[in-house]
């Protein structure tokens, strides 16, 4: 898996940078401190794109991208003792899906089959009281098992931001919590709205765990430990493409019992 190493010279020189800047606003702090971490966008960049279709430019995500770090950067809190590396992908990575969303790239005509899709998985968990089978979702819909495949692919692109888009805010802090990182990291704050929080964690986590267990593996390793989709097909020895598949069906599974449930975060 590939890591994003801060050089250690320039490791060194942050602390003062972070100092001069939170203190005294120094803008020439802050040009430095985003040159330091400017690889962090690259970084996120290269592992997004890899799941985009061909029409999003590379470069746009790194612009989007730029503008998490600067804002990472603004609303640091140093007395928290939180890793600045861990917190600014977060905010680069959710800049990036901002963008995106702006683009409008996804047609309306494969959001209507991704929605039909999430209420399909979540009518037949309901009435089966188990996940749906690939065979039972397309006798559901119609199609037949070689239909389905083609539909999964189509609405691929749909679940590419998938868990990232469900946020919730510190209302003390104002800074974002992933619902998604708050299930692997029992340090993670709470958010004021405790209740709500938990409830919805509770959830989130109990349809992960209701998965089956080859896409259950595909999001741990993909928004747990980072893994791109091509190295997850390494480690389990299958293609890239049908560790795709594994996705969206995770991705729309989850969905439509958040979406059932009316736990919609962002």
């Amino acid at each position: 898996m590939e890591t994003i190493i801060i050089p250690a010279k320039d490791t060194a020189r942050t602390g003062p940078l972070w100092a001069s800047y939170k203190d005294h606003k120094d803008p020439a702090a802050r040009e430095e401190l985003i040159l330091i971490y400017a690889p962090l966008v690259k970084f996120v960049a290269g592992r997004l794109a890899i799941s985009l279709p061909p029409n999003v430019e590379r470069e746009d995500l790194i612009s989007y991208g730029v503008f998490g770090l600067m804002d990472a950067i603004e609303k640091f809190d140093l007395a928290r003792g939180l890793k600045f590396e861990t917190y600014a992908i977060a905010r680069i990575r959710g800049s990036m899906l901002d963008g995106l969303r702006a683009m409008d790239w996804v047609p309306v005509s494969v959001r209507q089959k991704t929605r039909e899709l999430e209420k399909t998985y979540a009518t037949l968990s309901q009435r089966l009281g188990r996940e749906a089978t690939d065979e039972e979702v397309a006798q559901a819909l119609g199609l037949t098992l070689n239909e389905f495949a083609k539909l999964l692919q189509d609405v691929q692109a749909t679940t590419i931001m998938s868990l990232d888009e469900y946020w919730l805010t510190d209302s003390d802090k104002g800074d974002p919590v992933r619902l998604i990182d708050s299930l692997a990291d029992e340090q993670v704050e709470e958010p004021t709205a405790a209740l709500e929080f938990e409830e919805t964690r509770l959830l989130l986590a109990q349809a992960i765990d209701k998965l089956p267990e080859k896409e259950r593996t595909v999001i741990a390793l993909y928004y747990y430990e980072g893994l791109t989709l091509k190295e997850i097909g390494a480690v389990i020895g299958v293609s890239e493409s049908r560790i795709s598949q594994l996705h969206t069906k995770a991705i729309l599974r989850l969905r439509g019992q958040l979406a059932r449930q009316k736990k919609k975060i962002f």
